[in-house]
């Protein structure tokens, strides 16, 4: 299951704070940069960070 996570803001700026903040808060990264879309609107994706088992099966490690 590929689950994203998506920003839609009036300007390059304002997408981008967006972008930063849900990846702070919820532990993502950016999968697309803000872009300007042929609408005239900015898009930004961010996607959950992979984790995976440790080599001794404790805990998680985070490889971004």
């Amino acid at each position: 299951m590929s689950v994203r996570f998506a920003v839609q803001a009036s300007t390059e700026r304002e997408c981008q704070q967006a972008l930063e903040l849900l990846c702070r808060q919820l532990d993502l990264e950016p999968a697309l940069l803000p872009r300007l879309m042929s609408d005239n609107r900015w898009m930004a994706r961010a996607t959950p960070t992979q984790k995976t088992p440790t080599g001794d099966g404790r805990g998680l490690d985070v490889h971004r």
